[in-house]
């Protein structure tokens, strides 16, 4: 059900900012990002086939996702819980965990392809 007002062109703009948002005060994702962009530039001077060069770019995709869910998580939390809560901890380090998985598995993509195109 769409609600009153509903327009694709917002909510671009919406997540635009959100973007900016998030590159701006989470410093976490300006590291991630800024490895998306050295890492992004250095897969495709190597010599990797076309295949190998997608994949490893669309897995870098994958922390900043992570990221972006983790701080939504973490203000929503921070919004609803004035005092320390142990579901608020939990919550925020299971966020915290997924982008660590995140990072974990873009990495295993990384050496995996690494491997089977120089071995």
């Amino acid at each position: 059900m769409n609600k009153p007002g509903y327009s694709i062109i917002k909510n671009f703009f919406y997540a635009i900012e959100g973007l900016k948002e998030s590159f701006k005060n989470e410093r976490a994702f300006q590291i991630e990002t800024v490895a998306f962009v050295v890492l992004g530039i250095i897969l495709w001077l190597l010599p990797l086939s076309l295949l190998s060069k997608v994949i490893l770019q669309t897995s870098l995709f994958l922390p900043l996702i992570a990221e972006l869910f983790n701080s939504a998580i973490e203000r929503c939390v921070d919004l609803a819980c004035q005092k320390k809560h142990p579901l608020a901890k939990f919550a925020k380090d299971a966020a915290a965990a997924a982008v660590l998985l995140t990072l974990l598995f873009t990495a295993g993509i990384w050496v995996g392809v690494c491997i089977f195109e120089f071995f």
